[in-house]
């Protein structure tokens, strides 16, 4: 299961945040600074649990203000 975790951080710690995300490798797979309503974009990969606990240590940090998870779902089209 992969997710993408939209976080916003407090003025100026942008790069303090990518830096401290970025040594969770388990099931980190990317760390993006983006524009738009978040600063920071995390791509996680692993099982519902895994990513909840991932997102829930990201609200330990500091400097994160709020995030917002989007959980990618199967959808059958019917094509």
């Amino acid at each position: 299961m992969r997710a993408l975790c939209l976080i916003l951080v407090k003025p100026g710690k942008a790069d303090a945040v990518v830096e401290i995300l970025r040594k969770k490798r388990k099931f980190v797979k990317q760390v993006m600074i983006v524009t738009g309503r978040a600063d920071v974009s995390v791509l996680l990969q692993g099982g519902i649990d895994e990513i909840n606990g991932m997102v829930i240590d990201f609200k330990k940090i500091k400097d994160i203000v709020t995030t917002e998870t989007l959980i990618e779902v199967e959808v059958d089209l019917g094509w």
